[in-house]
Parts: structure tokens; sequence; C-alpha cells
């Protein structure tokens, strides 16, 4: 009886463990791009406005249709009949007519939609530009941030085991109770810190879980390459390269430039629809014109006496003014962020560059140290406590500063719009 248990135990661990390995997620930067550009909703969502943008040009390129009206006599009380359409006594009149577009506003009105695509997809891809440097910052602040738990879950380990320790000397008497009472406090101020930062850390999983469209429910352990740390080098740029390929690749400069093209193709279209359309007809009467079975041809014209769509050109000058401003505006904008994200870059390279690179390894082993001396009662509580202190306080500030580093990386792409660090 007992193998049968001691198997479907087995199997359920084994079930379990499998469960608890699906549920964790590892995931780089690279593998949430690409999840990103396949599934998220609001790129899905604002590639749909391109789609639209398309079918307003396919109704631009349509024709407008002709026309066809027609009456009948509906009660003859000379002969007490209705609806009659024989010659003899009957009355009917039909009119097929087509209005006839001038001045080329067909052609303009699939100029103006064709614009209208443009910019919507100026739109996709300034979103796209926005979203992704979103992912990416918050992917390497919530890596960083997980790094930083992993200090605190050491020293909180460290702490709980020092704290047993000192609790069998304290029963013994060879611990005062003050010295006690410092080492709780720390510990729980330590607890209290780091259930924030896994607070901090669960809001930022959020994020990178709805920006992939990824489980709620799954345990993400993001990864970072030692290349990837290692491959940006800022300061082999320069303000010159970073601004000519902001010029060339941000969407939201694109946008505004065609925002221009859109305005000039609507003034011809207003210019154009000043000028009167022309519908013509062709007609028949059976009997109510001279002579009978009347056959007739028609042009109808209006004159443009009053309303010469004055009101709708000059909206379309103000709006053509209006963008021109906004690309000055965008291009002015541009180059200062090109500009601070530059400097700024070089600046949180030159800090990083400057630190010993063994500085955190040396650090992890004096701390070891300084526990294994205070329990042998060879520093005292206060310079336990102060180095403590000074370990996680440099711990997390290198940690803060990485995320600095490798936001700045993201934040060069993003003013660039293109990927020159990947």
């Amino acid at each position: 009886m007992k193998k049968p248990l001691i198997l479907i135990a087995l199997l359920l661990s084994a079930f379990t463990s499998v469960s608890m390995a699906q549920d964790t997620l590892r995931l780089d930067l690279r593998q949430a791009e690409k999840m990103f550009a396949a599934q998220n909703q609001q790129l899905i969502a604002q590639h749909y406005q391109i789609e639209q943008a398309k079918a307003e040009v396919i109704t631009a390129r349509l024709f407008d249709n002709p026309e066809l009206s027609y009456e009948n006599q509906l009660y003859n009380k000379d002969t007490k009949k209705w609806l009659q359409t024989n010659a003899a006594t009957g009355q009917y009149q039909a009119t097929l007519s087509q209005m006839i577009r001038l001045a080329g506003k067909r052609n303009k009105n699939i100029q103006l939609a064709g614009a209208g695509v443009k910019m919507a997809e100026h739109q996709y891809f300034d979103l796209m530009r926005s979203l992704r440097f979103n992912l990416g910052s918050t992917f390497y602040k919530a890596y960083y941030q997980q790094q930083s738990a992993k200090v605190y879950e050491e020293q909180i380990r460290s702490l709980k085991i020092l704290l047993g320790a000192n609790e069998q000397q304290f029963k013994a008497g060879n611990v005062a109770m003050k010295d006690m009472i410092r080492i709780k406090s720390l510990l729980y101020s330590l607890q209290v810190e780091y259930t924030g930062l896994l607070n901090n850390i669960a809001d930022l999983q959020t994020e990178i879980k709805l920006m992939t469209n990824t489980r709620p429910d799954a345990n993400l352990k993001l990864e970072l390459t030692g290349a990837e740390e290692k491959d940006y080098h800022p300061e082999q740029q320069s303000y010159a390269a970073l601004l000519d390929s902001a010029r060339l690749n941000r969407a939201d400069l694109q946008l505004a430039q065609t925002g221009i093209s859109y305005a000039e193709s609507n003034l011809k279209l207003q210019k154009a629809n000043a000028v009167p359309d022309v519908e013509l007809s062709l007609s028949y009467d059976l009997q109510g014109s001279y002579p009978e079975k009347y056959t007739g041809i028609g042009i109808k014209v209006p004159l443009p006496l009053f309303n010469r769509n004055q009101g709708e050109i000059k909206k379309a000058k103000i709006a053509l003014e209006e963008g021109k401003t906004n690309l000055k505006q965008q291009n002015l904008k541009l180059e200062n962020e090109v500009y601070k994200t530059f400097t700024s870059a070089l600046r949180t390279e030159n800090l990083y560059q400057g630190i010993d690179p063994n500085f955190s390894g040396d650090f992890d082993k004096l701390i070891t140290e300084v526990i294994r001396n205070f329990k042998n009662r060879n520093i005292s509580l206060i310079e336990f406590l102060d180095f403590y202190d000074s370990y996680k306080a440099s711990t997390l500030q290198i940690n803060e500063l990485k995320y600095e580093r490798m936001n700045a990386r993201e934040e060069l792409n993003f003013v660039t719009g293109s990927t020159l660090f990947k």
C-alpha cells in the first residue's frame, strides 16, 4: 500500500514542479520586444486607423452614381383608372442624370485621402516608438529592482540567522537587551523596505505584461545579458550624427511634414470646390410636354454668386500656416531632445566608468567578514549597523546607476527614432 502512495506523491510533486515552471516566464528585452510588436493591443488598435484611412482612398476613387427619377400618373379621373401608362390615356415621365465633377475634384480627393494614409502610418510608428521606449525603460527598471530585491533577501536572511544566534546569547546573559532591539529594528526596517520594493516590481511587471499581452498570473523572471551592458558606448557617437538620424527616422517629425502635405492638398481641394459642378440629364415625357413622347437633354450648373467656398478656403490656408509652425516647433523640440539626452547619457556613462568593477564583489566579501567579526565580538553593534546601512545604500545606488545607464541607452534610441544600440 505504501508504494502506490509514494508513487502518487512523486507524480503530484512532478506535476507541481512542471506547473511552477510553466508559470515562470524567463524574458529578456529582445523577446519582450518581439511579443510587444506582435501582440500589443494599442498597436493593433492603431493599425486599424491605417486601414480606415485606406478605405477613405477607396471612397475618394469612386465616381458619383447616376440618378434615375420616375413619375407616373396616379389616377385618371376621366377614365377612372389608376396608374395608366398607355399612350392614349396614360402619362409618365422619367429622367436620368449624372453629376460631372469639374476642376479635378476627384483626383484632389484621392491625393487628400492618400496624405491621410501617410499620416495614419506615421502616427502608428510614432506610437510604436513611444511604447517601445516605455517597454525598454520599464524592463530595465524592473530588472535592476529585482537585483536590489536579492540584496534585501540576503540581508534579511543573514539578519535572521544573526538574530537567532543573539537570542541564544541573550538567554545566556551575554547580549544586552538594547542590542537585541537594535538588530530587530534593522530587520523590521529591511522587511518593510523589501515589501515596498516587491510592490514596485509587481507594478512594473504589470506594465510589461500589458505591453506584451502576457497572462496576469505569469511570474516574470527578467534576464539581462552581459553583452547589453558591454556593447553600449555612447561616447563613440556624435551629436551631429544623432541629430541626422533623428531627422531621418523620427515618425513624429515625418508626421508634422506630412501634415503640411495634407493641408496643401486640402487647400487645393477647397479651391476646386469653389468651381461649380455640372449635372447632365436625359428625360422622357409621354404626354406632359410638347410634343408628345418628348425626349430632352438638360444641364444644371449652380451660379457661384454668393457661396464660392470662401470660408473653407480660408480655414485651409490657416491650417497650412499652422502646419508650418508645428513643423518648426517639432524641429526645435527634436534638436533639444537629442542634445539633452546625449549629454545626459555621456554624464551617466562617465560616472559609471569611474566605478571600480570589482567594488560590488569586494563589498560582498567584506559584509561576510563584518558579520563574522560581529558574531565574534570583534566589532561593536554600532559599527556593524553602520556598515550594514552603507552596504545596502551603496548596492542600491549602483543598481540605480546601472538602470540610469541602460535607460539612457533606450532614450538615445527613442530620440533618434532608430536602434543605434541593440
